[in-house]
């Protein structure tokens, strides 16, 4: 097969997007539109993939050379055949075909580009075309008795007869670059916008007695996005794929519509998810999972048979099988629990290992934390981990017993074994097996009278 390069044109400025973002950077599932493009673009191996930018471009370029591709610009707006003819330098005149995508279509599928590919052989053009309802504003395919493009028409040039056909241009084709060099020298814009078409190549392709083959594909997959009602429109079928990829994949959602993936989701199957899942950056669950309702994974691996409780933020941290935690938990970036570990309610976890067995089920803060196996910490309980300047680690053997409303002052060690008496401030090292108490010292005053408040004159 013939190797294929792929021009991603996204230079438009967006207007009714109203925003100082340029468009293709406005994300769909937590991506920026044009990133969806380019991973579409790197998973047919493209040769390579030149995005052609204008408004933006120091915003844009660093974004999408980042992920390999390459950046020309297009200074003036003159139309999309001008726009490839600025990435025309980049493709070499060989035996190569390029694909023509864009920036602001991000929900193209893989499998339907593949099918435009295997369709076109030889000097033949392909187009995707889709069929709308409501086509206006889209360019119409006309085709002959036969059911042979002959060409397309944008709609401020077409007639009303053109106007009434429902199969429509999506933009998308597929042209041999050799075609390319020798056709876009060529374009005129002698047309009512004055602009240089791209789609004038089928015509010219026609003349030249190559063949214009046309794929169909549905709508959702070719919608492009120019204000905010589209974006969200597009967000939409995208959370859709997602919620119907993990069902399949055997997970159980409670509502397919109320959950959000902003990245990559990895879930093992007979996991259960409850409303409102929030996914963001790379999350992996293992098999067996219970995820409550109202839940933020981001950047975070969990294993199998864990329990994520209701109103849980998850953050940077990795959770080992059979734990539980929450509801109402934070957990912060470098916390890693062992197997079979209890986080309750309100309790937040920050650069902590918590070893197998440990429980901290309540109002509790752990930050800067070494914690054995099979210790219990109690309500209240927090680690003062910095003096205004400086983080400083505590550390706790395996088997410790921290009674509630207990401050752990860092740097210190409670030994194996040890109990921290309720209501302390440990300040010291505790060795191993000892009983820490540090409170101050109770007295009870017969006779006090409580403060009443004055009577106003």
């Amino acid at each position: 097969m013939n190797a294929l390069d792929v021009v991603i044109l996204a230079a438009g400025k967006g207007t009714r997007m109203k925003s100082s973002l340029p468009k293709v950077l406005h994300a769909v599932g937590g991506r920026p539109m044009v990133e969806h493009v380019i991973r579409t673009a790197q998973a047919l191996d493209a040769r390579r993939v030149v995005v052609v930018l204008g408004h933006g471009i120091d915003q844009v370029a660093p974004r999408v050379e980042a992920l390999g591709a390459v950046t020309v610009e297009q200074r003036e707006q003159l139309g999309t055949g001008h726009a490839v003819q600025q990435a025309l330098p980049a493709l070499p005149d060989d035996h190569a075909r390029t694909l023509i995508l864009y920036g602001d279509v991000p929900l193209t599928r893989t499998l339907s580009l593949k099918r435009l590919a295997d369709v076109a052989h030889g000097d033949a053009l392909a187009l995707l075309t889709t069929r709308l309802d409501n086509p206006q504003g889209y360019g119409r395919i006309v085709r002959d008795a036969g059911g042979n493009v002959l060409r397309i028409v944008e709609e401020k040039d077409a007639d009303d007869a053109t106007r009434a056909i429902r199969e429509v241009n999506t933009g998308i084709m597929l042209v041999p670059n050799r075609f390319l060099h020798h056709a876009l020298p060529r374009l005129k814009n002698d047309n009512k916008q004055g602009e240089y078409y791209l789609t004038d190549l089928i015509a010219m392709a026609r003349d030249a007695g190559h063949a214009v083959i046309a794929v169909d594909c549905p709508a959702d997959e070719t919608q492009g996005v120019n204000d905010r009602l589209q974006l969200a429109d597009v967000e939409r079928v995208h959370q859709r794929r997602i919620a119907e990829q993990l069902m399949r994949a055997g997970v159980t959602l409670a509502d397919p519509a109320r959950i959000d993936v902003r990245g990559d989701f990895d879930c093992g199957n007979d996991t259960v998810i409850d409303i409102n899942l929030v996914v963001e950056g790379t999350v992996r669950v293992g098999s067996n999972c219970r995820i409550g309702p109202n839940v933020v994974l981001k950047d975070c691996a969990i294993a199998d048979n864990v329990e994520i409780r209701a109103f849980t933020h998850i953050d940077g941290a990795k959770i080992a099988s059979d734990g539980h935690i929450g509801p109402f938990a934070r957990l912060r970036p470098g916390t890693e629990l062992a197997p079979g570990v209890h986080v309750g309610n309100f309790v937040e976890i920050k650069k902590a290992d918590i070893g197998e067995g440990s429980k901290v089920n309540h109002l509790t803060y752990i930050g800067d934390a070494e914690i054995g196996r099979d210790v219990n910490v109690g309500a209240g309980t927090i680690t003062c981990n910095y003096d205004g300047a400086n983080k400083f680690i505590t550390r706790m053997g395996d088997g410790v017993f921290i009674g509630s409303n207990s401050s752990l002052v860092a740097p210190v060690t409670i030994g194996a074994g040890a109990t921290v008496g309720a209501g302390s401030v440990i300040t010291g090292d505790v060795a191993d097996g000892q009983l820490a108490v540090a409170r101050g010292k109770q007295r009870n005053i017969d006779g006090w009278m409580r403060p009443a408040k004055k009577k106003k004159d």
